[in-house]
C-alpha cells in the first residue's frame, strides 16, 4: 500500500483494513465461542460471526465499486486486540464459567468498539465523497455492531457479571 493521496484513497484503505479486522475477530470468536457457558452469550457469539461475514461481504462490494483490487490490508490495530483477547481467553483463560463469560464479553466489546470506530470513519469518508449508497450500507453495519455491543452490555450487567461475583 502506498501513501494515500486523497480521501478516496483513505476510504478504500479503511475498507480494506476493516475487512482484515473482521477476519481476525471472526477467527478468534470461532476459536473461543464454545468456551462460553451462558446460553445467551453463546448465541450472541454465533450471531456475531454471521454478522461479521455479512459486513465483510459489504466491504468487498464497496471496495469493488471503487474500481480497486478487492483485497484486504492487514489490520495491526485488530491484531493487537486479538492478541490481547487470545492471552486472556486462551493462554491464561479461567475455567469455563461466569468469570470466563465476563472476560469474553469484555474482550468482545473491545474488538467491537474498534469496528464501530472503523465503520463510522468509513461512513464519514463516504459522506464526504458523496457515496450515498455506501453511506447507507456502512451506517447499517455500524448500527448492527453497536446493537451487538449494547446487547453484550445488557447481558453483562443483568446476569453474567452478577454470576461472576459468586463464582
Amino acid at each position: 500500500m502506498s501513501a494515500p493521496e486523497d480521501l478516496k484513497d483513505l476510504y478504500t484503505d479503511e475498507l480494506k483494513d476493516l475487512w482484515s479486522a473482521n477476519d481476525q475477530m471472526k477467527r478468534l470468536l470461532k476459536k473461543v465461542a464454545s468456551k462460553a457457558s451462558d446460553d445467551k452469550l453463546k448465541d450472541m457469539l454465533a450471531k456475531s460471526q454471521t454478522g461479521i461475514e455479512k459486513h465483510t461481504d459489504v466491504l468487498k462490494e464497496l471496495i469493488a465499486a471503487q474500481d480497486e483490487k478487492v483485497s484486504k490490508e492487514h489490520c495491526k490495530g485488530m491484531e493487537g486486540l486479538v492478541a490481547e483477547a487470545t492471552k486472556h481467553l486462551v493462554d491464561e483463560a479461567p475455567e469455563k464459567g461466569p468469570v470466563m463469560d465476563a472476560l469474553m464479553i469484555a474482550q468482545y466489546q473491545r474488538m467491537s468498539h474498534y469496528g464501530i470506530a472503523g465503520f463510522g470513519t468509513a461512513a464519514a469518508y463516504a459522506k464526504a465523497l458523496g457515496l450515498k449508497d455506501d453511506i447507507k450500507k456502512l451506517d447499517v453495519a455500524t448500527k448492527e455492531i453497536y446493537n451487538g455491543d449494547e446487547y453484550m452490555t445488557k447481558l453483562a450487567e443483568t446476569t453474567v457479571n452478577i454470576d461472576a461475583v459468586d463464582a
